[in-house]
């Protein structure tokens, strides 16, 4: 599980949108979203490096 802090979303589009991302990139990943905290949990085969790049390339931030 990868637990990461997102910084950007404000709201629903913003969750389907990184939800979208990492699917992309694994159809079967489950993707759950806080978006008031900015937390973002993936489940996923794909390599965490990729995950964070698709996260990043959908316009948002990962705070590290």
């Amino acid at each position: 599980m990868l637990n990461l802090t997102v910084k950007g979303m404000s709201c629903q589009h913003c969750v389907k949108a990184v939800t979208n991302a990492i699917q992309e990139l694994d159809a079967n990943a489950k993707v759950e979203i806080d978006l008031p905290s900015g937390q973002v949990a993936v489940q996923s085969s794909a390599p965490d490096a990729k995950l964070r790049e698709a996260i990043a390339e959908a316009g948002y931030e990962i705070v590290a």
